[in-house]
Order: structure tokens, then C-alpha cells, then sequence
């Protein structure tokens, strides 16, 4: 997980909950918000989407609802990492706790859709391969980290209660 390689897909700035996973699909079963990812602003995201691509956004990305099948939906469509220049913060907190790196650089405007990048979150660095620039990650420390590389919120709880002693 600490070196992540995909293909970009971009979709701009103000990316809502809603774009991410439309609330008419709210009543199918969870395990099927995959199908749907990016629908709100590309129906057809979700049977393109190779596993490890990334979504890229502007700025505050997953506006909206704290709707947390927004995050589900990425990671069952096999979106590796989320990047962008900053989120809304409900939507930062539920992908770090699912597991899903929410990934924020200083600028996404030289992505283009189909780029591959190298998320790198040993080095600290977003490389998009095909013109070499690498983009400072500026997140992602302290137990955002921890919580990541557990695998989520519960995973990381369950091995720090393991370790406790009684």
C-alpha cells in the first residue's frame, strides 16, 4: 500500500457526495455501491474504472452529505487513492476510516484523465509518469497514516485493543 500506480480519472473542483453516489441508489443493497461510483457525474465510470485507478479532483472534494457509501462506492468500484487539492472534511474522515487514502497536493490542474500516476506515501509524493512532475502529498501523517496502513478505522482498533494487556 505504500506505493500506489494507476490511471487518472478527473473530475474538477466542488465533487459532491451526490456526484460520488447518487442518492437514488441509496436503497440498493451496499454491496453493490460500487456499480454506481461517479454516477451523479459519469454514468459510465464505474465499468471503465480499472482496480488501482484514482479519482482526481480540485478542491473540496465529497461535499455534501456525510454519506459514507460515497467512500464504499469508490473502493468496491477498485479506485486505489482519492487525490485533490482539498476535501470536505466528513468525506476525508470516512475515507481514511474506510481505508481509502484521501490524498491532498497543491495543484491537479497538469492531470489529465488517463495519466498514470505513482502515489508514493513513503516518499511523499504524487508522480505523474507522463510528463515526471511530482507533486508534494501534504497530508497523511501522524494516525491517518496508522488508521491507512491498518486498513481502515477497525482494523486499526482491533490490533491496538489486541495488544493491550489486561
Amino acid at each position: 500500500m505504500e506505493v500506489l500506480e494507476g490511471a487518472a480519472w478527473v473530475f474538477g473542483d466542488h465533487v459532491t457526495t451526490d456526484d460520488i453516489f447518487p442518492g437514488r441508489y441509496l436503497e440498493r443493497p451496499l454491496d453493490e455501491a460500487g456499480r454506481y461510483a461517479m454516477a451523479g457525474v459519469d454514468e459510465t465510470f464505474a465499468s471503465r474504472v480499472r482496480p488501482g485507478d484514482f479519482v482526481v479532483g480540485g478542491v473540496n472534494f465529497g461535499a455534501g452529505s456525510s454519506r459514507e457509501a460515497a467512500v464504499v462506492a469508490l473502493k468496491q468500484a477498485g479506485v486505489a487513492a482519492v487525490i485533490a487539492r482539498s476535501f470536505a472534511r466528513i468525506f476525508f474522515r470516512n475515507a481514511i476510516n474506510n481505508g481509502l487514502p484521501a490524498v491532498i497536493v497543491p495543484d491537479t490542474t497538469g492531470i489529465r484523465t488517463g495519466d498514470r500516476l505513482r502515489v508514493d506515501l513513503t516518499s511523499r509524493q504524487v508522480t505523474v509518469l507522463r510528463t515526471g512532475s511530482a507533486l508534494p502529498i501534504l497530508n497523511l501523517t501522524g494516525i491517518s497514516l496508522a488508521i491507512l496502513r491498518a486498513g481502515g478505522l477497525i482494523p486499526f482498533t482491533e490490533a491496538r485493543l489486541s495488544r493491550r494487556t489486561p
